[in-house]
């Protein structure tokens, strides 16, 4: 790339807030106090993002009468339900081809279960009047290389042969580029009802609200410090008092669970994002865009890019850092190298927006797995419930997990509890300085993938065929 481009790219920066777009928001609720003193509750939640809050407004909406506290440690939906790029989608195993390879006697349940759980999000933002701009319009997966071309056709005709491509549409590059027209789309695949566009930050504070609505007592700027069994409970402490709960359910994902064991399954990565002014309408026409689609490309180190309400688009991805030791920090949250590089993608993808300029430019931490797709617990003799590892779609997964975690306090069966993507757990991440070490090969060899037609190398054949393999 020549400098000049580069310096060219980077201008549009220039005034570029280093703060999510859906946070700076003037609409943003006062936090509620924090707790001071004892509590006692019947299900005491911790974490205020939406794993959280959805276990919370679930619980009160199975049992009114359950009295239900929910403790934040800062403020609710500051972390990844406020910095993630709006994308709710049904699936419930990080993409259909996740968890095809890793479930396949049970992915036409998947598929059902994930559907049903999106349908309910539509539902109770429309009963609780959560005001989150949801739009139900899809996603488009685009290819910008030809074997990314032949792929998705290859994998459209496998799903449509299996009958699990309902709802889906194959885009040929003229089809794809009247949709979004950009020089570098060549095919993609429109999923038209399994994917909801959404302001994440809004869907967090009216889950909030509604909880305050029913009854749930929420104190924010009130981290969980231990956990421990009292009596035939659980106590946890806090710093100006504590809580007695005959349950607790822990919402904390990408932050240290308060079930020691856990933590070896997760490890951070930092996604980023930036976002552009609002468009012209001349602008706007020249991109197209009229369904107003969710895209993301087929790389294995993509991008993923959407219009706002008010007509910006956002544009994330492609560079997943792992920190070494996997320490959650809010200095790894702003990387200006990777703003640049991000900015210079969108103007390759989207040339005739040259001059548009770039109002927030973010980044945060995701928790992930070695599936890449949430996993679920208990601990203390069924008297705590943990999900975590969702590897960045949470926005719609959580509520799924929520009603798993809400089965598993319960000691019931259900359809829920009997799959095997509930009973069963991921590998482990192993010490340092192996993982950072094999994230770093990962990610090596995914790039490379990339620059090579898609052809993977014995280190990815490998993890393949040991479960491991990461396509996205």
């Amino acid at each position: 790339m020549a400098p000049s481009a580069m310096s060219r790219w980077t201008r549009s920066l220039s005034e570029a807030r280093p703060v999510s777009y859906w946070l700076d928001d003037p609409g943003r609720p006062d936090p509620e106090p924090a707790l001071t003193g004892a509590e006692t509750c019947d299900l005491l939640v911790v974490g205020g993002g939406y794993s959280g809050l959805w276990t919370a407004l679930l619980a009160k909406e199975r049992d009114p009468a359950r009295d239900v506290v929910l403790v934040e440690g800062r403020e609710v939906g500051w972390a990844a339900s406020g910095r993630n790029g709006g994308f709710c989608a049904a699936s419930l195993t990080h993409g259909l081809p996740n968890g095809l390879t890793r479930w396949p006697d049970e992915i036409h349940t998947l598929e059902e279960l994930g559907a049903r759980n999106l349908d309910a999000i539509e539902e109770t933002v429309a009963r609780h009047s959560i005001d989150c701009d949801f739009e139900r319009t899809g996603e488009i997966d685009v290819a910008t290389e030809p074997h990314q071309a032949r792929e998705l056709r290859d994998w459209y005709e496998e799903t449509d042969r299996r009958g699990l491509a309902g709802g889906v549409e194959f885009l040929d590059a003229d089809a794809v580029r009247e949709q979004v027209n950009s020089p570098t789309f060549r095919a993609g695949l429109w999923d038209r009802r399994g994917v909801a566009m959404l302001h994440p930050a809004r869907l967090a504070w009216g889950l909030k609200r509604a909880c305050l609505d029913l009854g749930v007592r929420v104190y924010e700027h009130t981290p969980a410090l231990t956990l421990r069994p009292y009596g035939a409970g659980m106590a946890v402490r806090t710093p100006y008092g504590a809580v007695r709960a005959r349950a607790v359910a822990l919402g904390t994902n990408v932050f240290p669970s308060l079930v020691r064991r856990v933590r070896a399954y997760t490890v951070p990565v930092y996604d980023y994002a930036l976002m552009t002014e609002p468009l012209t309408d001349g602008q706007l026409a020249s991109v197209g865009w009229r369904n107003r689609q969710g895209l993301g490309d087929s790389a294995n180190q993509f991008h993923y890019f959407r219009l706002s309400a008010d007509n910006r688009i956002l544009w994330g991805g492609y560079d997943a850092v792992y920190p070494y030791g996997g320490r959650v920090r809010a200095e790894y949250d702003d990387r200006p190298e990777t703003y640049a590089k991000l900015a210079a993608h969108f103007f390759t993808c989207f040339p005739q927006l040259e001059g548009v300029r770039f109002t927030h430019a973010w980044g945060g931490a995701i928790d992930t797995c070695s599936r890449f797709s949430a996993f679920f617990g208990t601990a203390h003799a069924g008297r705590v419930a943990y999900a975590a590892g969702y590897t960045g779609l949470g926005v719609g997964a959580t509520r799924f997990g929520a009603e798993v975690m809400l089965d598993l306090l319960a000691g019931e069966r259900t359809e829920r509890t009997e799959l095997e993507m509930v009973r069963r757990k991921p590998l482990p991440f192993p010490p340092e300085p192996f993982a950072w070490t094999g994230i770093a090969l990962t990610k090596w060899s995914l790039a490379r993938a990339d620059a090579r037609g898609g052809r993977r190398n014995l280190w990815l054949r490998t993890m393949d065929r040991l479960g491991l393999g990461f396509d996205s």
